[in-house]
């Protein structure tokens, strides 16, 4: 189900490390007090990561209760950004290659055309 970018309006990853013995209420809790969002948007999925980058969960609220996401993946580890303890949005690319192990930060840098002589 997580391979696939179905039944999602908006992905958010939250950067850094949490805390993944949290459950439904933690993640929840997290959500609504440290990234001031509503964890009972639908359709939205809340991505998280612990220390060992090789589990993730995500919290998704239903419309009827949430459902509660663990994956960990046998070889090799999620590229998550480590950088801060903020609150992402991402894009169904993003979404893919984070899924796949690839890095979803920008690496590239802008390219300036050079004049001809």
């Amino acid at each position: 189900m997580l391979k696939e970018f179905q039944g999602f309006t908006k992905v958010y990853i939250a950067c850094g490390y949490t805390d993944l013995r949290n459950g439904i209420d933690g993640l929840a809790a997290a959500v609504q007090n440290q990234f001031h969002l509503d964890p009972f948007d639908q359709g939205t999925l809340f991505l998280f990561c612990g220390r060992k980058s090789d589990r993730i969960k995500g919290l998704l609220w239903e419309g009827d209760g949430f459902l509660l996401l663990y994956k960990r993946i046998d070889d090799g580890r999620f590229q998550w950004p480590r950088k801060a303890a903020d609150l992402r949005t991402i894009t169904h690319l993003q979404y893919e290659h984070l899924l796949e192990g690839l890095n979803i930060e920008s690496t590239i840098r802008e390219v300036h055309p050079t004049r001809a002589v």
